[in-house]
C-alpha cells in the first residue's frame, strides 16, 4: 500500500499546477463540449502528464535545468503552434455563420491527438511544471514514498482532465447557440496569443 501522506502531497501539488486556463485545458474543454473524441483526448493528456511527472520524479528535471537549449528549442515551436491555433480560433470567432455545435467542423482522432501532443510537449511551461517543479519537490522523499508522491501528482491529472472533458457536457445546451461558440473561441484565441507572448518574453529574458 502506498504511503498516504506523500500521495496526498503529490495530488495537491499536481492539482494546484494543472487547474489553470491554459492551451491544453482550453482544447480539452472545447472537445468535451463538442463531444468529439472525449475519452481519447482526456486519456492522452492525463497519460502525457503522468509520463512527464514520472520523468521529473526520476530526475530528468535536473538534466533539463542544466541544458537550457532544450527548453529554448521547444519554446520556439510552441510559440509558432500557439500562434497558428490562436489565429484559427480568432477566425472562427470572427465568422459566426460557421459556428454551431460542431463549430469548425469535426476533426479526426489523429488530428485531435496531434493537437493534444503539441499543446503538451511544445509548451515549455508544461515541462517546467511537471518535470522540473513537480520533480524537484520530490526531493524530500525516497524509495516508495517518492513514487507515492509521483503517483499522487499524476492522479490529479487524471481526475482533472476526465472531469473537465466530461463535465463540459453540462454546458452543451448553452453552446447550442452560435454566440456562445463565438465567445469561447474568442477567449481561446486570447489565451493562445497570451501564452505565446509570454513564451517570447521568457525567451528574451533567459
Amino acid at each position: 500500500m502506498l504511503p498516504l501522506a506523500p500521495f496526498l502531497t503529490g495530488f495537491a501539488i499536481g492539482g494546484s499546477l494543472i487547474i489553470a486556463i491554459g492551451a491544453q485545458n482550453a482544447f480539452v474543454l472545447r472537445q468535451g463540449i463538442k463531444r468529439e473524441h472525449v475519452f481519447a483526448v482526456a486519456l492522452f493528456c492525463a497519460l502525457s502528464d503522468a509520463i512527464l511527472i514520472a520523468l521529473g520524479v526520476a530526475g530528468l528535471g535536473l538534466l533539463i535545468q542544466r541544458v537550457p537549449g532544450m527548453l529554448t528549442g521547444v519554446t520556439v515551436f510552441g510559440v509558432l503552434f500557439l500562434g497558428w491555433y490562436g489565429l484559427k480560433a480568432a477566425r472562427r470567432a470572427a465568422f459566426p455563420s460557421a459556428l454551431d455545435v460542431g463549430a469548425g467542423g469535426p476533426i479526426t482522432l489523429r488530428a485531435a491527438l496531434a493537437a493534444c501532443a503539441a499543446f503538451t510537449f511544445l509548451n515549455p511551461h508544461v515541462w517546467l511544471d511537471t518535470v522540473i517543479l513537480v520533480g524537484s519537490l520530490a526531493a524530500p522523499y525516497s524509495g516508495e514514498a517518492r513514487w507515492a508522491y509521483g503517483i499522487g501528482a499524476a492522479s490529479a491529472s487524471f481526475v482533472w482532465f476526465f472531469g473537465l472533458a466530461y463535465g463540459a457536457r453540462v454546458l452543451t445546451p448553452l453552446f447550442a447557440k452560435p454566440v456562445a461558440w463565438r465567445i469561447l473561441d474568442a477567449i481561446i484565441a486570447c489565451i493562445m496569443f497570451a501564452i505565446a507572448a509570454k513564451l517570447v518574453l521568457w525567451m528574451m529574458q533567459s
